[in-house]
């Protein structure tokens, strides 16, 4: 794809954003695209985000569990960056008119106190680098219409990434499994999924080795004090105004977020 059009659809999801007003897929006027296609036109969406301010403060890996791939019928793992513009504290109601399509996803993020630069990076590198880990809410959103995303579409999108949320109290990793670490979601108060950590990839510390070693092969590292969204244990679940969700996790507390 030459780079005249890589910036227009860049600009056109910008806009989107903005505008909070999705566009038609792009896998439908250009059936062609590919997944490098796609990556360059994120960086182009995320390029007009710093223009107006926002800094990188880490990465979310998408895509990483079965639930969610059947949900989205996007069978491989993505990965977009985390924006300081995406963060609310836990109890700062999400306004939810300023997203387009919203829906909340539980996951554990990783703080990380030193760089990870792949390939080669192992899930006992990640161990060692890793300050920390907390449970999460990310709220994904699409500037796609209707979510009609293929893995084209979700990846130039910044792999749907909206806000997150952090929660819980900070633990090491230290002694502790996370692959069958029980996580229990909740949406206004009825139990909606529960799963362990071994649903993602294995354990999230595998999906967090796959992204230092896919971003490496990229020349870009996973730096030391970034937020890493290692990927959903729960279905992708809607969310309107009303609407709280709270996630368990054994051993790491809770993270509640909800919506106005």
């Amino acid at each position: 794809m030459n780079p005249e059009k890589i910036t227009q659809y860049g600009d056109a999801l910008y806009q989107a954003l903005q505008d909070r007003k999705p566009i038609a897929p792009l896998t439908d006027r250009e059936p062609d695209i590919t997944i490098e296609d796609a990556y360059r036109i994120q960086l182009r969406m995320i390029d007009r985000r710093l223009q107006q301010g926002e800094t990188i403060i880490g990465k979310k890996i998408g895509v990483t569990s079965k639930a969610v791939q059947n949900m989205l019928k996007v069978y491989q793992p993505d990965f977009g960056q985390l924006l300081s513009g995406m963060v609310f504290s836990e109890g700062e109601p999400i306004p939810v008119s300023t997203l387009i399509a919203p829906k909340a996803e539980a996951e554990v993020a990783f703080i990380l106190k030193h760089d990870l630069n792949g390939p080669g990076v192992t899930a006992a590198d990640v161990l060692r680098a890793t300050d920390f880990v907390l449970p999460c809410f990310e709220i994904v959103d699409s500037r796609i219409a209707d979510w009609k995303i293929r893995i084209q579409d979700t990846v130039a999108d910044n792999a749907s990434c909206g806000v997150f949320v952090l929660g819980g109290t900070p633990r090491s990793l230290r002694g502790f499994d996370l692959s069958v670490a029980g996580m229990v979601v909740e949406k206004n108060g009825d139990i909606v999924s529960t799963a362990a950590g071994a649903a993602v990839q294995g354990s999230p510390v595998n999906a967090v080795a796959w992204l230092a070693n896919t971003l490496g092969a990229l020349g870009i590292p996973l730096k030391a004090g970034e937020v890493i969204l290692s990927g959903s244990q729960s279905p992708l679940m809607p969310a309107v105004a009303g609407d709280s969700f709270t996630c368990n996790v054994g051993g790491l507390g809770s993270c509640s977020v909800r919506f106005s």
